[in-house]
């Protein structure tokens, strides 16, 4: 901890593991803490250091590759369950290391997101405090299933949290095997998974997640320790335009278009998706603006976009439909705007369900059941409807109220 006077600078670690919407809320936050007063990094892969560096944050660099761990269709290629999980191990063990070398390079508290329970033990071998910064509610409660396992549907209030505590206490054996061989590199003495989170339980370590509670509220049966902030927006890139092509073409309606994006899970298949999207906006009589990969005019009515700040985009749309990212998800619900959930995996479809039942667009189009006539007749639902843009703009007033990310500095405070 380094001191200035009477302020006391705070050295903040944020960990986040995962592709690009694991990484970009905590570029708003690390930016909020450094209004704050303390210096703040952000530990991720190398493909996303853009997002931290333009947010004026120092990026510490995390080896490692996720995408050909990602099911296939969706990002990944088709290895066999060995294969995997070899692949699995080798990916804990290079998320391990960049997290002791990143926490090494100067930290007084840890920040981790989902993915970086490592962080967890590197905190304890260097005597620092650490608290979990979620964008999903990983934690067990009975209101829904485990929502980054295989499990879709309820299994009931005690099914749920028995389901949920077992995913704590017996992971795979790729992330068993990466915490035993940290542990021991740490220097600390070897525990098991279960005990892991006694320990956490036991003393209440905090997390705070980084949605709205008028989108997911807190559930009841949660621990104390376990908060709901609001969300943590993205910063835009300083010096951010929009293609000049982009801003034409939305000016050439009206009618506003739609926005359709598949995220990460699109994958070396792009080419694909496009053309399934075209499809679909050709069935429903729309315009579009697609991030499926493919940038450029793709016809009179559709134009394709590379990465485009979403609190920019999303209020210009007539409905967005996409993957269900914790954070895509927030952006299209303060845009207040209809949304379609395309949900394929992890949390996906627990934030494509909450659409549905705030009443801000139609039920989901899982992913793998994806065709243009399905995506087409969710498109021209969500347009039509006038509830769900009813809805949506409610919802928006509110989310626009919440300050997510006050709550984190606060707690950094109290943890210094």
């Amino acid at each position: 901890m380094i001191n200035e006077g009477e302020v006391d600078v705070v050295r903040v670690l944020i960990v986040g593991v995962g592709t690009r919407g694991d990484v970009a809320p905590y570029t708003g936050l690390g930016v909020r803490l450094r209004e704050a007063g303390h210096e703040v990094a952000v530990a991720c892969h190398q493909p996303y250091a853009d997002l931290v560096t333009t947010a004026g944050l120092e990026h510490r660099d995390i080896p490692g590759d996720l995408f050909p761990l990602l099911p296939v269709g969706k990002g990944g290629a088709r290895v066999s369950p060995a294969a995997k999980l070899a692949l699995f191990a080798e990916y804990g063990r290079q998320v391990s290391g960049g997290i002791v070398r990143a926490a090494a390079a100067g930290t007084d508290v840890l920040l981790l997101n989902v993915a970086a329970s490592a962080g967890y033990h590197v905190a304890e071998a260097m005597g620092v405090p650490s608290m979990g910064v979620h964008l999903q509610p990983v934690e067990p409660t009975g209101d829904f299933p485990p929502v980054m396992s295989v499990v879709r549907r309820s299994l009931g209030r005690w099914g749920n949290r028995t389901a949920a505590r077992l995913a704590f206490a017996l992971p795979s054996p790729a992330h068993a095997g990466s915490a035993k061989e940290l542990r021991a590199a740490l220097g600390l003495p070897p525990i098991g998974s279960r005990e892991a989170y006694r320990r956490r339980e036991a003393a209440c370590w905090p997390v705070l997640h980084g949605f709205s509670p008028s989108v997911l509220p807190r559930p009841a049966d949660w621990r104390a320790g376990l908060e709901v902030t609001g969300y943590w927006w993205p910063v835009r890139p300083a010096g951010w335009r929009p293609d000049p092509r982009l801003r034409d073409f939305l000016d050439s309606g009206p009618p506003p278009p739609v926005f359709v994006g598949f995220g990460s899970q699109a994958g070396p298949r792009a080419d694909h998706y496009t053309d399934l999207a075209l499809h679909a906006l050709r069935l429903a009589g729309l315009r579009g603006v697609l991030q499926t990969g493919v940038p450029g005019t793709l016809n009179d009515d559709v134009l394709g976009v590379a990465d485009v700040p979403h609190e920019w985009l999303f209020p210009r749309m007539a409905a967005v439909a996409h993957h269900c990212g914790s954070g895509t998800t927030g952006a299209g619900l303060r845009a207040g705007v209809p949304a379609v959930g395309l949900p394929a995996l992890a949390d996906q479809p627990l934030w494509a369900s909450r659409l549905a039942a705030l009443g801000v667009g139609p039920a989901a189009v899982p992913f793998r059941r994806l065709s243009p006539e399905r995506l087409a007749a969710a498109l021209r639902a969500a347009v039509s409807e006038p509830s769900y843009a009813r809805r949506a703009a409610e919802l928006s007033e509110r989310i626009r109220a919440e300050d997510g990310g006050a709550a984190v500095v606060a707690a950094v405070n109290s943890l210094a």
